[in-house]
């Protein structure tokens, strides 16, 4: 009966952590589609919210990191419920760096605001934001449901992101050789695109953690990498 009040009471433990991920990842998928919503709109108190926000989004980081260490100490779990507990330690690391790139991108979102409009890139940036929030969305379903061929699906629409970024990364480059006066703007939209790029990795990241935890294996493949200009010093996010 003891043994059964224990397991019980880990349970509840694993499902009130489990619940801290998910609002984690809410707040996040919320501050990545308002930090795109503000760079269209040039709406600078918008931008200046996911800003602010994104110290909930540090603070439940932090927690998790708190309750899932604690879990660790009182409830010695076995190998697979120790799983669980890393694996939503790891996720919470990468909700955590996305967060943080939403924030970059409302930064500079307030620095743009005072430019000219470059093309039709503020669009073209809401689409490539607007696939990361939705690989975000899929990929906390999987952890949820536990399901690695959704994970896997995550894992590959991440190449679909990379494309984007290099075709505006090409657009970017024509629009400065065409105008040395579009060179600022252009290169804060670059730092943007990069940015979601980089959240598209971090998403991933994510995807091959529901797959280890579902499988016991981490995907052996290396993942393909449509970013072409990873390489670049120069690319580097803010």
């Amino acid at each position: 009966m003891h043994d059964e009040h224990i397991a019980a009471a880990f349970d509840r433990d694993l499902e009130a952590l489990q619940a801290l991920m998910m609002k984690m990842g809410g707040l996040v998928e919320d501050a990545i589609g308002n930090a795109a919503r503000s760079l269209e709109m040039r709406d600078a108190e918008l931008a200046e919210e996911v800003r602010a926000g994104d110290r909930a989004i540090d603070g439940l980081e932090e927690r998790i990191n708190q309750d899932a260490a604690r879990i660790i100490a009182l409830r010695q779990p076995a190998a697979v419920d120790l799983r669980v507990v890393l694996a939503v330690m790891k996720v919470s690391g990468n909700l955590e760096r996305i967060g943080d790139y939403a924030k970059n991108i409302a930064k500079r979102t307030t620095i743009l605001a005072d430019m000219p409009e470059i093309g039709g890139a503020p669009g073209a940036i809401r689409r490539m934001t607007a696939e990361v929030q939705r690989m975000l969305k899929d990929v906390l379903d999987a952890l949820v449901a536990r399901d690695a061929e959704l994970a896997g699906d995550v894992i590959a629409r991440d190449a679909d992101v990379d494309q984007m970024y290099n075709a505006l990364f090409r657009e970017f480059l024509t629009f400065m050789m065409e105008d040395p006066r579009n060179i600022t703007a252009c290169m804060h939209l670059h730092f943007i695109a990069k940015n979601i790029e980089r959240m598209g990795d971090h998403v991933t990241n994510i995807a091959e953690q529901v797959i280890y935890l579902t499988t016991g294996e981490i995907p052996e493949e290396p993942r393909p990498k449509g970013d072409r200009t990873s390489t670049d010093p120069g690319v580097a996010p803010a």
